[in-house]
């Protein structure tokens, strides 16, 4: 039986992962910092089994090595990070410290090992390259270092540097995944899809930033699953970075009237500024698309959920969190 060792399980990827890999009969190892049944999160609906849980932060070195040393893992999928823009700019240290540090640390412990390790990037990697879709060898483009939002897209940009040296150094393979604008249920309130599900059910206004006319490809959970476990298995992936994420482009603006229809309720727009909130701390990417071609040929991975029915999904998830009405496509 396959060991996995899945840093940031009670997360939003992490806990539909686990699942995932349980089902598919791996013996899973979950690791987080917070505490074994957290309300929010996704241990207490484990029990078991092939699933073992250990609580720890992965910027401790100690902790760290004893996670591996415990686990035994043949594949590591690491996924514990800070995510979200209000973090980015409340705290970019933080940023910083658990994913550099976080990584450093599993590498060093998995020295020797043989081990697949999976890391989990971004599509910020890319920053504002105007020239699109984007594959995974085009160009960073970044802002000025005093925005904080780009913290973490050179967080991870560093950690995708230290993880190809310690992969040639250490003997591990290393795959590295650029997420796109990943939603599903379980995702945390303060993120863009979840937040506007939350206030329609809520009857609260739908808050639009900057016009709204930015685009993203927004990529249901269930398919970013499956390209993550794909990359797991398949032994072409080694030394490979992938794009992860839907190719169809959406107006922010566009998405966020679709979650109002799905929901069914009557709801109003507010036009809001992210200037205005965030200061020069912050700036926005007007466009957000990758090239999928090499993870199609490669894993043979696309994603394959259309937004309307994901986000359906998505917003009946919710309906149980918040108290709404049953939901039904129109």
């Amino acid at each position: 039986m396959q060991r996995v060792l899945v840093t940031g399980c009670n997360g939003f990827v992490g806990s539909h992962m686990c699942e995932r890999l349980i089902r598919e009969g791996y013996a899973v190892t979950g690791l987080d910092i917070a505490p074994y049944g957290w309300e929010d999160g996704f241990v207490k609906t484990v029990g078991g089994g092939n699933f073992e849980y250990l609580e720890g932060d992965i910027t401790g070195e100690r902790f760290a090595a004893e996670a591996v040393e415990r686990a035994m893992p043949h594949i590591i999928i690491h996924l514990a990070s800070v995510v979200g823009v209000n973090l980015y700019i409340k705290d970019p240290l933080k940023v910083i410290d658990v994913n550099i540090l976080g990584l450093r640390n599993l590498v060093r412990a998995l020295k020797g090992s043989g081990a697949r390790i999976i890391f989990s990037s971004t599509s910020e990697i890319y920053g504002k390259n105007p020239t699109l879709p984007w594959k995974e060898d085009a160009d960073r483009v970044l802002g000025h270092t005093p925005v904080h939002r780009w913290a973490y897209s050179t967080s991870k940009a560093a950690a995708e540097h230290m993880l190809w040296a310690s992969a040639a150094a250490y003997g591990l393979e290393a795959v590295v995944l650029r997420y796109f604008n990943l939603y599903g249920p379980r995702q945390l309130p303060h993120l863009l899809v979840p937040a506007q599900i939350k206030r329609a059910l809520q009857g609260e206004e739908l808050l639009v930033y900057d016009g709204g006319r930015q685009t993203r490809c927004f990529t249901y959970i269930e398919d970013a699953v499956s390209g993550t476990l794909a990359a797991a298995i398949s032994p072409l992936a080694p030394g490979e970075a992938f794009n992860i994420g839907s190719t169809v482009e959406t107006g922010v603006e566009e998405m966020t009237l679709l979650i109002g229809s799905l929901a069914g309720l009557s709801f109003n727009i507010r036009k809001v500024s992210t200037a205005e909130i965030y200061g020069n701390v912050y700036e926005d990417i007007p466009r957000r698309v990758p090239d999928a071609g090499k993870a199609a040929g490669i894993l043979g991975w696309r994603a394959g959920t259309p937004l309307r029915e994901g986000l359906l999904k998505t917003i009946e998830w919710w309906k149980g969190q918040v108290g709404g009405k049953e939901l039904k496509p129109d």
